[in-house]
């Protein structure tokens, strides 16, 4: 049913991409579950202005609450603000967050590292204007899925020097290395939804000239000590298993506090769709109750 959704084996246009992640989105995600508020806005970006969709999670007590700066999946060419709707809502109602999604500027039209700008920026300015969001500043964390999860990763690292301060990173299918060839890319290159030829294709028109750069390949940062506390959340038969396990491993080594979940017989994206896939639904529960334990303090 999944490959039926899309072109399949790569696409011919990048219209043909935005069109598969949102139609697959649309048919996947189920009936949106109800938050206590969404608004849309914007935050300063560095070409222009970036627009957000702000989720207050339902039953949200008075005063400031802590945040989530979300960026979304789609390989930095496909993706938005409504193919991730669902995702925003569930992480909201089950953390207890507030879920500012932010709309960065996608490739080829905006190629690397425009995306990454965009996300700094919005994490800095959220960051900045946290209470005017109803956020609290020393609560702030970062979330992404997929491409979304790979800029949320370096959006920690370079945010290690210059800030803001971010209280934890929540990675779910993260890409981590565009550069490396591991064992699980190899083995679920075809027949596991998200197929080699997609993948190479997204990663051409995002276009790091250097795919060792660790603003494109994280996983390759010479130090990640430091670093906030780690949520990592993969699949059993997601390509990008392994450089999320490794990621995993190399935080804790550098001393990073790391919570790592691989959700067996999952693919890629399954979190996003709860209408055909049962486990969805609970992994986003887990994920946001992860996040409320952390933030709560050690007694939670």
């Amino acid at each position: 049913m999944l490959a039926a959704s899309g072109p399949g084996g790569g696409y011919e246009t990048v219209e043909d991409r935005r069109r598969a992640l949102q139609g697959l989105a649309s048919w996947t995600a189920g009936d949106p579950p109800a938050v206590g508020d969404v608004r849309e806005g914007d935050l300063p970006g560095p070409a222009s202005s970036l627009r957000v969709r702000v989720y207050t999670p339902i039953g949200a007590p008075d005063g400031l609450l802590p945040g989530v700066a979300f960026f979304h999946g789609g390989g930095w060419v496909a993706g938005g603000l409504d193919t991730h709707d669902g995702v925003c809502r569930r992480l909201a109602n089950a953390s207890g967050c507030k879920v500012v999604a932010v709309d960065y500027r996608l490739a080829p039209e905006h190629p690397f590292p425009a995306a990454l700008d965009d996300a700094r920026a919005a994490m800095r300015e959220l960051a900045r204007r946290a209470e005017a969001f109803g956020i609290d500043a020393e609560r702030l964390g970062v979330a992404g899925d997929s491409a979304g999860g790979c800029l949320a990763a370096v959006v920690c690292q370079l945010a290690r020097d210059d800030g803001p301060a971010i209280a934890f990173q929540l990675l779910i299918c993260p890409i981590l290395d565009v550069a490396a060839e591991s064992a699980s890319r190899i083995e679920l290159a075809e027949g596991c939804f998200l197929d080699r030829a997609t993948l190479e294709r997204d990663l051409q028109l995002y276009g790091p000239a250097d795919r060792t750069d660790p603003r494109a390949s994280p996983l390759r940062a010479a130090d990640l000590a430091g670093l906030p506390a780690a949520f990592i959340h993969t699949a059993e038969y997601d390509p990008f298993r392994d450089e999320a396990r490794a990621y995993a491993a190399q935080l804790l080594e550098a001393g990073v506090a790391v919570r790592e979940s691989v959700h067996p017989g999952m693919i890629h994206y399954f979190y996003a769709m709860p209408r055909v896939i049962a486990r969805a639904e609970a992994a986003m529960t887990d994920m946001g109750a992860e996040v409320a334990r952390a933030l709560a303090g050690p007694s939670a």
